[in-house]
C-alpha cells in the first residue's frame, strides 16, 4: 500500500526561512522552517493525507499504533525518522548515548520519577540514536568527532602567534590546557583522556573559562579582520567558526570546544554518519538527515537548553577519528544506497530519467530510465525533484517535487520511472541487528 503523507515543517530558530520552501515547491511563511519530519515520532507524526485509506487514523503514529500489521509488518514499529534539515544558524554541540546506555539512562530517569518532558531529563526513550547527513546543498558545514591531539597543539600555537603577546604557547590564558596538553606527552597519556580533562575544564566553567573564551574571540576578529593580511593558515575556516559561534552564542564555552573538534565542508553529494558518542554541530546547510526514532540528545554547548555535564562525559567518544564520511555502499545506475551498520535505517537515493548515464567516477549521481531498489521493511520516500512513478507488488504511485509517500512492506521490490529524484528510507539489513 502507498499512503501519501505530509508534515508541516519545525519552525526552531536556527532553521532556514528560504531553503527548505525552494527545495520542495512550498510556500515561505516569513518564519524558520528548520526540519521537515517524515515518519511516526510522537513529537511530529507525519499527517495521512486521506484517513479513509488508514481505518480513519490522521498521522503515521495512530495507525501504526491501531494496525501495525498491515503499516509496518513483522518489524511491529517505525525504526527510523527521515527530516529534510535547514540550518542558517549553528545548532548545538550534542552526541547520543550507545543502546545499552540509552536502556540504563531511561530506566533511571523513570525511577527517579523524572517527567518525559522535564527540561533536565536526558533519556525521554530507550533508544540509540545514530544518524547519517546527506548534503543538498553546494557546501555544507559542519563539526564532528575530535581531531588529533597534535592538531589541537598547532592551533593553541597559531593562537598565541596571532595575539602576537607571547612567543611561545605558555600564554597565561591559556595555561590550563597547554599545560594539559605539554603533561600529556611528558607522560603520554592518551589522546582521548586529555581531550576528556580538557572538555570537562571548559564545562566546569569559571572565571578562567570566560577570559579564554573572550580573549579567543578578540584575537581570532582581529586575526581576520579584512584590514589585516588574508590568513592562509590550514585552520582558518576554525577559526571562522569561532567567531561565527560568538554571535550566536557569546561567550560559551562551546566556542573553544569547538576548535578540538574536526571542521568539515561537505560537497553535495556527500555525507556523514555520527555513531553513537561523536560529538557534533551543524553549522550551515541544506540536507536529508536519517536517525533512529529516538529523541535522546546530550548537549555540549551553544544551546539554552540543558547541559549535564557528568553524563555528557559518560556518553562522548573522545578518541580522534577521521571526519566520519560515509560513501555509498552500493552505486548503480540511478541508485545510492547510504548505509551504516546499524539495523535501524539506510537511505537511498534515486535518480530517474531519460538523460545519458553518467560516469559514478564523476562524483555526479547517475540517471537511469526505471531503478528497483528493495527495502527491508517499510519506507518512506520523499521527491526533490520532478515527478517520479513508485510501483510495487500491488500498487503504484505517483509523487512530484515536495511530496512524500509511506510505503508498506508488502509491496516488496520498488521499481522507480519517470523524471525526478527521490530519497527513501527504510530500515537496515537484518545482519545489523543489535542485541
Amino acid at each position: 500500500m502507498f499512503v501519501s503523507i505530509a508534515n508541516t515543517p519545525r519552525d526552531y530558530a536556527w532553521g532556514s526561512t528560504s531553503a527548505i520552501p525552494r527545495l520542495l515547491g512550498t510556500p515561505e511563511t516569513g518564519e524558520p522552517q528548520a526540519e521537515l519530519w517524515l515518519g511516526a515520532h510522537p513529537g511530529s507524526p507525519s499527517r495521512i493525507l486521506d484517513p479513509a485509506r488508514t481505518g480513519g487514523a490522521t498521522d503515521l503514529a495512530a495507525w501504526i499504533a491501531s494496525d501495525p500489521a498491515t503499516a509496518v509488518g513483522e518489524k511491529g514499529s517505525l525504526s527510523f525518522l527521515l527530516k529534510i534539515l535547514a540550518a542558517a544558524h549553528p545548532l548545538s554541540l550534542q552526541a547520543h548515548p550507545t543502546l545499552e546506555r540509552a536502556r540504563e539512562g531511561f530506566a533511571r530517569e523513570n525511577a527517579a520519577g523524572i517527567p518525559i518532558d522535564a527540561p533536565e531529563r536526558n533519556y525521554r526513550d530507550a533508544l540509540h540514536k545514530p544518524e547519517i547527513i546527506v548534503a543538498l546543498s553546494p557546501t555544507y558545514e559542519a563539526l564532528c568527532g575530535f581531531r588529533p591531539l597534535a592538531e589541537v597543539r598547532e592551533i593553541v600555537d597559531l593562537l598565541v602567534m596571532l595575539d602576537g603577546s607571547q612567543v611561545a604557547p605558555r600564554w597565561e590564558l591559556y595555561g590550563p590546557i597547554v599545560h594539559l596538553l605539554e603533561d600529556s606527552e611528558t607522560v603520554g597519556e592518551p589522546d582521548g583522556e586529555v581531550l576528556r580533562s580538557v572538555v570537562s575544564w571548559l564545562l566546569e566553567g569559571g572565571p578562567e573559562v570566560d577570559a579564554l573564551v573572550g580573549h579567543l574571540v578578540r584575537t581570532t576578529e582581529k586575526a581576520l579582520h579584512p584590514a589585516h593580511a588574508h590568513l592562509t593558515d590550514p585552520y582558518t575556516k576554525s577559526l571562522e567558526t569561532v567567531v561565527l559561534l560568538n554571535e550566536q552564542y557569546p561567550g560559551d564555552p562551546g566556542i573553544i570546544i569547538s576548535l578540538l573538534l574536526n571542521r568539515v565542508t561537505l560537497s553535495a553529494g556527500e555525507a556523514l554518519y555520527l555513531p553513537a558518542g561523536n560529538i557534533h554541530a551543524y553549522l550551515r546547510g541544506l540536507g536529508v538527515e536519517l536517525m533512529s526514532a529516538s529523541d535522546n540528545v546530550l548537549r555540549g554547548g551553544l544551546t539554552p537548553k540543558h547541559v549535564d555535564v557528568a553524563e555528557l562525559l559518560e556518553v562522548l567518544d573522545f578518541d580522534p577519528l577521521p571526519v566520519p564520511y560515509l560513501r555509498p555502499e552500493r552505486q548503480v545506475d540511478g541508485l545510492q544506497l547510504f548505509a551504516p551498520d546499524v539495523p535501524d535505517f539506510e537511505l537511498a537515493r534515486i535518480d530517474v530519467g531519460d538523460a545519458e548515464v553518467l560516469p559514478l567516477e564523476s562524483g555526479v549521481p547517475s540517471v537511469a530510465p526505471t531503478v528497483a531498489f528493495a527495502p527491508q521493511g517499510p519506507a518512506i520516500a520523499i521527491c526533490i525533484g520532478g515527478s517520479v512513478s513508485i510501483a510495487g507488488a500491488s500498487g503504484s504511485v505517483t509523487i512530484a517535487r515536495g511530496e512524500s509517500v509511506f510505503v508498506t512492506p508488502d509491496e516488496g521490490e520498488l521499481v522507480f520511472a519517470g523524471d525526478g529524484t527521490v530519497f527513501v528510507a527504510a530500515p537496515g539489513a537484518p545482519a545489523n541487528e543489535l542485541p
